[in-house]
């Protein structure tokens, strides 16, 4: 492994032993309240598609452990109306598309990029997801890339769309070289798609009912065509809507897989009545995580999926999983900024080379573990605590999500992701907390983190998990392949020390 340390923008990862250290001081009191590897393209992938993946969160599973995405709220408008969206301004306290804290201006946007890049350097990507629709403003949303590209040409520009006025835009995103687009398309049938979406706005008509949905399937799937023809990587991402679309969604796996879509993405409804969307006060629930998991199952053999979602904000800042977005408020900025680029610079050659070391690891542990352990025996499920990187290097207490992967003799894979309130809040661990991380961990009984305090360590026993620290700061892939060794008890247990 590794012995180079780098430090991320107040994350530090490196080697085993220095990073044992610098967690010596940190942690939490415990009483109170698809894997694209390292730079040279997987086998099944041609070097020009790994060229545009490798480096972007959202499209390479395996990079979004070491990059950075950053959206800006730059495109309010909209011209449909998704029964699952209410757009909202000024607002810092819910996660999910379409809720920003603050709309900029192309010019505002350009300079907070380069403020997160000086601050940031595992950012990769700019993104512009609305808060609305980025091609329906489509006049802000060419200037912002304009603007950032000018400054930052290194930068990844994406951006996302419901489709309807993208075919428009098509020849535009080419020029830009834009190369990664995401087109949210929940239906392919419009009896379905009726159920959605109550109307749109197009060609300076409002349409309603059947037809609107008619008119936006034909124009996503031009748009999905039009993209794909001209090699533009296209991830489509579909809500998973109980009762309305989830059988639906398997027949739009294959139609985006046979025309060619990169991803397919399907997403759980977020369904609150706080939100104020038409479903969250009509009482339409969300899917459970068996549920998403079932639909996602079935759609095995079409479209590759994307399992790593956040499903961020449309001015998140940060890995996925994260939001820094908060300390990067128009407020917070100084009036002149000029871009440094050492810092992205230096972070991507350590991530070259950790990239390296952490694909010989992987495929060592693969090759021990598929020596040693029977081509029969089970599966096993591992969620771990990471704050990125490809490592174990979080404490227990300030998870506020597990990465959950999947280990058998073929290797480990990530399989999804489990979203928890962080048990330690200013230094101590709330026990309210602790039961609702417990019942985020159903059906999982074994936890990697990098420490863990008695009393938590404890109850979670109690309650049938396992929670080992002693892999601390170790790959992921290594760490996971020698848990289910010791599990088919073909390696000595490691000692549960607090």
């Amino acid at each position: 492994m590794s012995g180079n340390i780098v430090s991320l923008g107040g994350l530090t990862i490196g080697s085993k032993a220095a990073l044992e250290k610098a967690m010596a001081s940190e942690g939490c009191a415990t009483t109170g309240a698809t894997g694209c590897g390292s730079k040279q393209a997987p086998d099944d992938m041609d070097p020009a598609t790994w060229a545009k993946v490798k480096d972007h969160p959202c499209y390479s599973e395996e990079a979004h452990h070491y990059f950075a995405r950053m959206h800006v709220a730059v495109a309010p408008a909209c011209n449909i109306q998704c029964n699952y969206c209410n757009r909202k301004y000024d607002c810092a306290n819910e996660s999910r598309p379409g809720v920003v804290s603050e709309r900029l201006s192309p010019e505002e946007a350009a300079r907070k990029v380069i403020a997160v890049a000086n601050e940031v350097p595992q950012l990769s990507v700019l993104g512009i997801a609305g808060p609305g629709d980025s091609c329906a403003d489509w006049k802000k949303t060419k200037e912002t890339f304009s603007r950032v590209t000018k400054d930052i040409p290194d930068m990844r520009l994406c951006l996302s769309s419901n489709g309807l006025a993208l075919p428009e835009h098509v020849e535009e995103l080419v020029d830009m070289n834009v190369d990664h687009v995401t087109i949210t398309i929940n239906m392919i049938d419009p009896e379905v798609g009726a159920k959605i979406y109550p109307w749109i706005r197009h060609g300076g008509k409002r349409y309603y009912g059947v037809e609107a949905s008619q008119i936006l399937h034909e124009r996503q799937m031009l748009a999905l065509d039009m993209l794909v023809a001209r090699g533009i990587l296209v991830k489509v991402n579909s809500v998973l809507i109980p009762g309305i679309n989830d059988e639906h969604l398997l027949e739009v796996n294959k139609e985006v897989k046979r025309r060619g879509a990169f991803l397919h993405n399907i997403m759980p409804l977020i369904s609150d009545p706080a939100h104020g969307t038409h479903f969250g006060l009509t009482g339409q629930r969300g899917p459970t995580a068996a549920e998403l998991q079932k639909v996602q199952e079935a759609c095995a053999g079409g479209a590759n999926l994307m399992k790593h979602c956040r499903q961020c904000r449309a001015d998140a800042v940060g890995l996925l999983g994260e939001d820094r977005g908060q300390e990067f408020s128009l407020d917070k900025l100084p009036e002149a900024l000029e871009y440094d680029p050492a810092g992205r610079e230096s972070y991507k050659d350590w991530v070259a080379k950790e990239r390296e070391d952490r694909r010989a690891a992987a495929a060592d542990a693969k090759a021990e573990t598929g020596a040693t352990v029977a081509k029969t025996a089970p599966k096993l499920l591992v969620a771990v605590a990471t704050q990125g990187g490809g490592r174990i290097n979080q404490h227990f207490g300030h998870a506020t999500e597990f990465q959950v992967f999947e280990v058998d003799t073929s290797g480990v894979r990530f399989a999804f992701h489990r979203r928890c309130d962080n048990y330690c809040v200013d230094g101590a661990g709330e026990e309210g907390r602790l039961d609702r991380v417990i019942a985020t961990l159903e059906g999982i009984d074994t936890v990697l983190c990098a420490k863990i305090g008695d009393c938590p360590r404890e109850t979670l026993a109690g309650a049938g998990i396992t929670v080992l620290q002693d892999y601390a700061y170790d790959y992921i892939e290594t760490a996971v392949s020698a848990v289910y060794r010791t599990r088919m008890g073909l390696a000595p247990a490691q000692a549960e020390t607090a």
